[in-house]
């Protein structure tokens, strides 16, 4: 009895396959291995239209729930424990392990495994006083992951050529997105914003936006390192680095582009 699993049908009091739904069921565990969050994914549910089985909104528990029925693999669960089923599976073994795996780790840990897999986050956008590009890299001592960025003047020239040599990455990248965060939350950027916004879609309310980019900052956590990179390149223009500290450069374009695609996520989860 009940509703079948999303990606289920019930046909003779059988549990039959429907391939359309089983292939969203697909995407979004394939999905959740790319971003590993249940909030973000939710959000890139909503924006596909998708919904539960009974018409309701899927939401980052529901996800939780279906990233952990063991009915995907073909599996029947009678009080706690799970036997073959009759029906057939819609997720393989490797594809539901490697989603437990990472459901096993708390979101920080997650992003610290996966960082030093993921493109440096200030890649292309660092530059130091004499106007040189700083360059990603990194050394490992005693087993651990040590990256900086170095300026392409020392690397020609030696160091001590700039005054500016080599920063630590993890240092630099933290203090741009703590600057980026507090952008999410002044409303003279908001404001900025959303004029930016308006140029692209004369729809776009100011509270539309506001909204959206107060959401990014506590979303930020929760995000894979590859999509924080995504976002950062998308927001910042450059970011000069002296003796007496950095300066960020926004995007305005980028921001406007940002709000929009979360106002979407926002109206279309609406």
């Amino acid at each position: 009895g009940g509703v079948p699993p999303f990606g289920y049908r019930v046909e003779n009091r059988k549990l039959l396959v429907d391939e359309t739904a089983a292939a969203h069921v697909r995407w979004i565990f394939a999905r959740f291995i790319e971003i590993g969050s249940c909030t973000v994914l939710a959000r890139e549910v909503g924006t596909r239209g998708l919904g539960t089985p009974r018409g309701n909104q899927i939401d980052k528990k529901y996800l939780y729930r279906m990233l952990s029925n063991r009915a995907y693999l073909g599996e029947a669960v009678h009080k706690g424990d799970s036997y073959p089923g009759e029906h057939d599976a819609i997720i393989d073994r490797a594809t539901w392990d490697r989603v437990h795996a990472i459901l096993q780790e708390s979101p920080r840990k997650r992003a610290a495994r996966t960082r030093a897999e993921t493109p440096a986050l200030l890649k292309g956008l660092l530059f130091g006083p004499d106007g040189a590009a700083f360059s990603p890299t990194h050394t490992r001592k005693g087993g651990r992951l040590y990256r900086y960025y170095v300026s392409q003047t020392v690397l020609k020239h030696g160091a001590g050529s700039c005054q500016v040599g080599r920063v630590p990455a993890g240092e630099i990248e933290a203090a741009v997105i703590d600057q980026l965060r507090a952008v999410f939350r002044q409303p003279e950027i908001v404001a900025g914003t959303w004029k930016a916004a308006r140029a692209h879609d004369g729809d776009i309310a100011e509270t539309d936006a506001r909204e959206a980019l107060t959401r990014l900052d506590p979303l930020w956590d929760e995000l894979f390192p590859a999509e924080q990179a995504r976002i950062v390149a998308l927001l910042v223009e450059r970011v000069d680095i002296g003796t007496g500290g950095f300066n960020v450069r926004l995007r305005m374009d980028g921001l406007a582009g940002l709000a929009r695609e979360v106002t979407a996520d926002i109206g279309e989860a609406a």
